[in-house]
Order: C-alpha cells, then sequence, then structure tokens
C-alpha cells in the first residue's frame, strides 16, 4: 500500500518557482509506519496513473484554479481502485464537489497538519468518515516540511511558513474566511530550524509563504492604547516583538540567503520593520495595491491602503529601506474606467516597482465579492456547456470566459485588452533592462532579464485560456526560459550548516543566546 499526495495542473512548466509546502507537510504528517508518500507535483510533470495501485491512498490539495483538473486525477484514482481524499481550501468551500466529482472517500476541511493522519489510518481499516475537520490549529502545532523529498534540481525557491491568517477583511480575498482573521504564528525557532535544512540541501532562496508577514500595525496599537484595552495592547506587542525576534534570527544566517515574502501596505508607514526586513535579507515582498482610486480600494474593502500621489510615496518607502516590492493591481473594479490602465501603469513606473502583475477582477468563492457577483445573479445563472457560471471552476478551460461580471463601461474583451497592454508595457526589454539597475553586475542585470520575462510569461497571458494554441505555445516558451532561470538560483549545499546559537559539544547539544 502506497501512500500518493498529488498536486494537480493542467500546465507543466517540468520547472517550478516555488515548492507547494503543503505537500511536504502532509508527507511529514504520515506516519512511518506507511513509508514516504510518493508525492507528485503536476506543474512539474503529470501523475503517472500506473503508478497507482488498488488499495493505495491518494491524496489531492486543490484550490479554486486547479478543481477541475484535481478531481480528474481523483475520478482515475478511484477507477484503478485507490481511496481518495481531497484537502485544500476548494476543498474545504465545497467539499460535496469532491464527492459528486472527484469520486472522494473522504475531504478533509482546515488544517491538515494534525488530522491527516486520523484520516489515513481510518480508511486503511475501512471505517473512514466522510468529513474531518481540520480546524485552525494553533502555531506549536504546524509541521515542519520534510524537504528531504523534495527534488533540489527542479524548484528556484523553496518556502516557509511564520505564520497563517490575516487581520484584514479585504473583499476579494478568502484568507481572513478560511485561515481566519486572528494570525497564528510559529516559534522563531522552529521556522530558523527548517530554514536552515533548506539552506543544507543547496536552497539559499526562501519564500516566507505567510498570509500576511505584517499581522499587527502601528496603528492596531495605538487604537488597542486609544480604546485603554491594556489585554489588548500587551497581545500586539507581544506578536510584534515574536517578528522582529525572527528577523534578528534570520539576519544570522549565511549571508548568502535571499528571503522573500507576502505583506501589506500598511509596513510601508513602520520603517522601524522594514529595516529589520533588510537585516534579515527579506529582500522582496509582494504587496496587494489592487487600485490605484480611493473609489476602487472602498471598493475592495481596502480603505487602509494609500492612492495616488501617496500611494507611490507609500511604496517608494520599501525600496528605499532595501524591499523590492512586487505590487498586484486588479483590473475591472466598478470604478474602473479607460484611464485606469494607463494610470495604473505610470503608478508602478512613478513607484519604483521592481516587479508587478496585473490581474483581471475575478469572483473566488469564500470572498465576500463572489457572496455578492451570486446574490446579484437573483436565481438567473448563465450556463455554459450546462454549468452555471457561478461555477466557473468547473467549465473546461477552452471555453471558460475571461470574465464573470459585466462592467457598466467596458466590454470584457476591452478590459482584457487593455490589461495585456499594461504587462506589456511593464515587461517591455526597455522597462526590464531600466528597473534591472537595482543589481550591481552585468550578470545579475542580465539574470533579472531572464527571471522578469519567465514571470510575464507564466503569468501574464490575460484570456489565453480562451485559446489553446497560444496556451501551449506561452508553455512552451516559459518551459524554456524556467531551465536557465533554475540555474540562477543554484547554490552549493551546506550540509554541516548549523541553526545560528546552537552549540556542539561532546556529542551532546545545547542552546546558546
Amino acid at each position: 500500500m502506497q501512500i500518493h499526495l498529488v498536486n494537480p495542473s493542467d500546465t507543466s512548466f517540468g520547472i517550478g518557482v516555488i515548492t507547494p509546502r503543503w505537500l511536504y507537510v502532509l508527507a511529514a504528517a504520515t506516519p512511518s509506519e506507511y513509508g514516504d508518500p510518493l508525492i507528485t507535483d503536476e506543474t512539474l510533470e503529470q501523475i503517472q496513473s500506473e503508478r497507482i495501485q488498488p488499495g493505495d491512498i491518494v491524496g489531492i490539495g486543490i484550490h479554486t484554479s486547479n478543481a477541475l483538473r484535481g478531481m480528474e486525477v481523483g475520478r482515475k484514482a478511484r477507477e484503478r481502485g485507490a481511496r481518495v481524499i481531497y484537502g485544500g481550501i476548494h476543498a474545504t468551500l465545497y467539499p460535496e464537489e469532491a464527492f459528486e466529482l472527484g469520486g472522494a472517500h473522504a475531504v478533509v476541511k482546515g488544517d491538515g497538519d494534525v488530522v491527516w493522519a486520523k484520516a489515513i489510518a481510518d480508511l486503511i481499516r475501512g471505517a473512514a468518515q466522510r468529513i474531518y475537520n481540520g480546524g485552525r490549529i494553533s502555531g506549536d502545532q504546524f509541521l515542519p516540511a520534510r524537504w528531504e523529498l523534495a527534488p533540489r534540481d527542479r524548484y528556484m525557491w523553496a518556502s516557509v511558513q511564520t505564520v497563517r491568517g490575516c487581520p484584514k477583511h479585504c473583499s476579494f480575498c478568502s484568507v481572513w474566511r478560511t485561515d481566519g482573521q486572528k494570525p497564528r504564528q510559529r516559534a522563531s525557532d522552529v521556522v530558523i530550524e527548517e530554514i536552515v535544512q533548506l539552506r543544507r540541501l543547496g536552497f539559499r532562496f526562501i519564500a516566507l509563504a505567510d498570509d500576511n508577514f505584517y499581522p499587527v500595525t502601528l496603528t492596531d496599537i495605538q487604537l488597542a492604547e486609544k480604546q485603554a484595552n491594556v489585554a489588548r495592547v500587551a497581545e500586539l506587542k507581544a506578536m510584534r516583538a515574536e517578528r522582529f525576534e525572527l528577523m534578528e534570527k534570520l539576519a544570522k544566517l549565511p549571508d548568502d540567503m535571499v528571503f522573500f515574502t507576502q505583506i501589506t501596505m500598511e509596513a510601508g508607514e513602520d520603517t522601524q520593520f522594514l529595516d529589520a526586513m533588510r537585516r534579515a535579507r527579506i529582500k522582496g515582498a509582494l504587496v496587494g495595491v489592487e487600485s490605484v482610486t480611493e473609489e476602487g480600494l472602498k471598493s475592495v474593502f481596502k480603505s487602509f491602503n494609500s492612492a495616488g500621489t501617496d500611494l507611490a510615496k507609500r511604496l517608494r518607502t520599501f525600496k528605499e529601506h532595501g524591499v523590492h516590492v512586487l505590487g498586484s493591481f486588479i483590473f475591472g473594479l466598478p470604478s474602473d474606467r479607460q484611464d485606469t490602465f494607463a494610470a495604473t501603469a505610470a503608478l508602478a513606473k512613478q513607484a519604483g516597482l521592481t516587479f508587478a502583475q496585473f490581474v483581471m477582477m475575478t469572483p473566488f468563492p469564500g470572498t465576500v465579492d463572489f457572496d455578492r457577483w451570486e446574490k446579484a445573479m437573483n436565481g438567473s445563472v448563465p450556463q455554459v456547456d450546462g454549468v452555471p457560471i457561478t461555477r466557473y471552476w468547473l467549465i473546461p478551460a477552452s471555453v471558460r470566459p475571461t470574465m464573470f461580471t459585466q462592467h457598466e463601461t467596458m466590454t470584457t474583451e476591452e478590459i482584457r485588452e487593455r490589461t495585456q497592454e499594461v504587462w506589456d508595457s511593464f515587461y517591455s526589454l526597455r522597462e526590464i533592462w531600466q528597473r534591472s539597475k537595482c543589481v550591481p553586475t552585468l550578470r545579475g542585470r542580465l539574470a533579472f532579464l531572464f527571471i522578469s520575462k519567465l514571470y510575464r510569461q507564466m503569468y501574464a497571458n490575460t484570456g489565453i485560456s480562451t485559446d489553446s494554441a497560444r496556451r501551449e505555445k506561452a508553455t512552451r516558451v516559459a518551459r524554456w526560459l524556467a531551465v536557465p532561470c533554475r540555474r540562477l538560483f543554484e547554490a552549493k549545499p551546506m550540509p554541516e550548516l548549523e541553526v545560528p546559537g546552537l552549540r556542539r559539544s561532546s556529542g551532546l547539544t545545547s542552546i546558546t543566546y
């Protein structure tokens, strides 16, 4: 009997940008008595169905974008006599789809770190529950991943999680509903131990794959102080102190290590925090800008962001303190007009963004936007190939619409074309070369160019799902670019690296601080 763990994908690039951490966390959660799980990441290569045998257990993690492919993998596994378990955000939100369309024997909702072992044991003894509720476990229960099972030569970056949950409530995001608004932080020591393991294996670029690396803002503390909420102030300051403690320990790791994370723009007003990030070599951060106008920010419940000139200034603050920004923008908001696209492109350049992504408005399940969109249908839901548009993830990519909501002043095609134009403008050779001045050497600038082009090729083809020929061409080009790009991130393994502060003496281990 073999345990399989599958990260489904319609498109395989041969090389992965960032390791899908959940695969290796569930590998750690798999009891040793069942042996090492067989791990398949379909962003690298498609699963070989013949390796699945009757009686095997197949765990499949799905989010909205890969749900259709994931359920196809599940059906085929069940046809081969395997027992199938689903998990992930989408399975948590829509467990019945996994049973009706994916051949599921069981579904794990919420965190799988603890409950996964029970689900396996129950399936093996023929007493599986239909639903396993993993809930939201505390930070001290998060499992370190089994990175020794990851193919070192197939990924550019590794990933480590330091906190789950986000205190914000953006209308387009489901994290605060699925992972909660109460941040759950891991102890800094266990995070550092996992990172050291990765550096021993040869990974030096690490994504801190958090919902929000900046869970406590200065405004949060000031508000609690204003309310004279002594307990809340103490709680927030303790969480903030833990962030600084983690960054101090990151700074003690080998100098060649580079970190990247995801953060809210409010960190731009906290220069002490940004300086700590710089010392910790957290050299880049994904910042959700979303819109350049106040009206757009209000429409997505993100009024805490800046707009206009103040927005550009706030974003430049990151770079001035050594943190490069990957800015994320949404097009197709109700407040958007024809001139929004040019204004956004100009702002991205004015703010000195190192990278940027421009996505078309999509109502994702579990979000406020999705709830509003579904209610607005008033029971009259269009269908595509017999599938309601409100279940668009079940529509094959070849016929799936590019957008799902009508805009007041622009057609879907106009929004798609203008979005693509912004991508093409921002990632033109001239603009990339200009931005590459942020790295000091010619080799580094050439690497920056390669990486920028790969990023654009993988993520920028707006509406490409409606054109199979263009999709296949884009995939071929991305696969070609991915090989030299991965080599830029190679590092010599450091098998003797010790955890900072860990001293070995006479066969004994002690911690010194």
